[in-house]
């Protein structure tokens, strides 16, 4: 089994440990307070006062904090990555820029990093099934597949290190993409004279249905919808917007129905 260090045993995280712990797994992870070091003995795991301790000795150590500037604070300006052990992988589950990854990379050449955001809630993840977009070498993406397996279901290898993070932004600007879209389909209807409701349960059993608009119907409607996840998609949007800048381009005829779905 391998030696793990976590950081970031949060809302996502925590079922990803507890995941680790019953594949049989020696996990540690960071908590800076009581409490957290509690919650973290409570999933089975060691509990250490930071994510240093975390990384001391691990073969793998995992980062799913909130931001991609977290991620940066903690591995490119932190010790976290400098004090990891010669040949350890670096696996980062937070969604943020390619940019990010590649930097760790490029810096710390004793480590080996892998870009691994998600796609799923808390619920997947503790199921076993949250699906993961990979970017990293192919030997160690492959080394790593077995772990990752403890929650990961598809594990989807989508090039070198940055690529999984571009997947997923481009999974995420389809995603704010097709809330703006079922809003203007609701808005449409509304002037026609028909309720947001009715209209939603409908449309999931014509040719427009999609995994979205079942999402949205469940939550009874998109206003309902976006603010249950509009913290996470606003979040992801803006990284999306930042990276396509930086590589020269724009979001082309998705830039409007982003802003609908971001504003729904």
């Amino acid at each position: 089994m391998t030696d793990v260090g976590f950081v970031g045993a949060g809302r996502m995280g925590a079922p990803m440990v507890a995941r680790l712990v019953a594949a049989g797994h020696t996990v540690r992870a960071a908590g800076r307070t009581a409490e957290k070091r509690s919650a973290i003995e409570a999933l089975g795991a060691a509990p250490v006062d930071d994510p240093a301790g975390a990384a001391d000795g691990a073969d793998v150590v995992i980062v799913c904090v909130f931001t991609d500037e977290q991620v940066r604070q903690l591995c490119l300006d932190g010790d976290l990555v400098k004090g990891m052990r010669p040949g350890a992988t670096l696996v980062v589950h937070t969604t943020g820029s390619p940019r990010t990854a590649q930097a760790i990379a490029e810096r710390f050449s004793h480590v080996e990093v892998i870009d691994a955001p998600v796609s799923g809630g808390p619920h997947d993840i503790a199921a076993g099934s949250v699906t993961l977009f990979v970017g990293g070498p192919d030997d160690a993406v492959t080394r790593l597949t077995p772990l990752l397996s403890a929650y990961g279901d598809p594990i989807l290898h989508a090039g070198g290190t940055g690529a999984g993070q571009l997947v997923k932004l481009v999974n995420n600007t389809l995603f704010a993409a097709q809330i703006g879209l079922v809003s203007e389909g609701a808005r449409l209807g509304a002037r026609l004279g028909v309720g947001e409701g009715p209209l939603l349960a409908a449309l999931t059993h014509g040719s427009s249905q999609s995994r979205v608009l079942s999402m949205i119907a469940a939550a009874g409607s998109t206003g309902a919808f976006a603010s249950a996840v509009g913290e996470f998609v606003g979040k992801d949007i803006a990284v999306v917007r930042d990276t396509v800048a930086e590589l020269g381009g724009d979001l082309g005829l998705l830039d409007a129905l982003v802003e609908a779905g971001t504003r729904a």
